[in-house]
């Protein structure tokens, strides 16, 4: 695998033109200036970097080309309404699992807003495990979390669930989520590229790290850069949590990828008594940050009760994981606390 920029030249045509007209077959279009060579022969990115137009070659081992760190050795940082995700801070995300009425959301917002949080999240449209379960408000939905945005100034994410839906969601959210459910819905990853807005992309239920790697990839093909990754718990033979989640893929993912990084206890554990020490745990194994569910009365939440805290486990979940972060930019020779909690 190769990633050639080349400007504004049609490298189909250059390529052509230089006698490697057999090659053309395997290039992908991956952005504005940006393609996509899926071949290795000795001597070929030599012979391609010499073709008119064509300002940078870059070999990749693997098969996430743009999303690999041989690629782009640096972190992404992805900038959402002034907050960065990825800078070395971390980025607290919460909200409801679904957005149930204005005065709930608003008043939720305020709350993350008040408490240290970042980004508000809230489900408009629900994939639910049963049909008979409620499905969200839809666009009401949506208008009602670009009100509480309007009043507290905190961008927003809500879930997209099929390609037609893109273009409404996008005109309402900051950050556009793909479910675990959807992680290998390959035209839905393609619109939500197209779209321009960030994507928040959820590691699939029984997805191994390569699978959604290649996911981001179908993202990043469309020459959007903005992916969030987030390890929101996998399926295994455990049954004392609703999901394990993998802490692991952390620093895996964080090694094999310049993509920042979330984690989801709340879907990790499932049990809301697990969630604090669990956030705790993924900013010390490397996230960049962590969503959450909260509800000012968790059992009373019209989805995901049982895996939803309140105001005051949220506000503690804050202070605590900003004091990991402290301990790391410490341990860490030069970096800067400050940066490390987003202050």
């Amino acid at each position: 695998m190769m990633v050639i920029r080349h400007g504004k030249v049609d490298l189909k045509q250059a390529l052509e033109k230089a006698g490697l007209d057999a090659w053309v077959r395997a290039l992908y279009p991956a952005g504005p200036g940006v393609s996509v060579l899926a071949a290795k022969e000795p001597g070929l990115a030599e012979r391609v970097a010499r073709v008119v137009g064509v300002t940078e070659v870059r070999e990749v081992s693997r098969p996430y080309a743009l999303a690999s760190r041989e690629y782009k050795p640096e972190d992404t940082v992805v900038e959402v309404r002034g907050h960065r995700i990825g800078a070395g801070g971390v980025t607290i995300m919460a909200g409801p699992c679904s957005v149930e009425s204005l005065e709930n959301i608003v008043d939720v917002a305020k709350a993350v807003k008040r408490l240290g949080g970042h980004v508000l999240r809230g489900g408009a449209f629900k994939p639910r495990s049963s049909p008979y379960s409620f499905q969200g408000h839809g666009e009401e939905g949506l208008k009602m979390m670009a009100a509480a945005r309007e009043m507290t100034g905190l961008p927003i994410v809500s879930e997209v669930m099929e390609p037609g839906l893109v273009d409404l969601v996008a005109e309402y959210v900051d950050i556009l989520q793909i479910g675990a459910r959807n992680m290998q819905n390959y035209p839905l990853l393609r619109e939500a590229g197209r779209s321009g807005k960030p994507v928040l992309l959820k590691r699939g239920l029984s997805a191994t790290i390569e699978e959604w790697l290649m996911a981001a990839e179908y993202i990043l093909a469309q020459g959007n850069p903005n992916v969030i990754l987030c390890e929101r718990g996998i399926r295994t033979y455990e049954t004392a949590t609703r999901n394990t989640l993998d802490l692991n893929a952390i620093p895996v993912v964080k090694s094999l990828s310049h993509l920042p990084v979330l984690v989801d206890p709340s879907h990790g554990v499932g049990k809301r008594a697990f969630v604090r020490p669990m956030a705790r745990a993924g900013v010390a194994a490397g996230a960049d940050g962590v969503i959450v569910e909260i509800h000012p009365v968790p059992d009373q939440a019209m989805s995901d009760a049982a895996q939803t805290i309140d105001y005051e486990e949220f506000g503690r979940m804050v202070q605590e994981v900003n004091r990991v972060a402290l301990a790391l930019a410490g341990s860490n020779e030069g970096a800067s606390a400050r940066e490390m909690v987003g202050v």
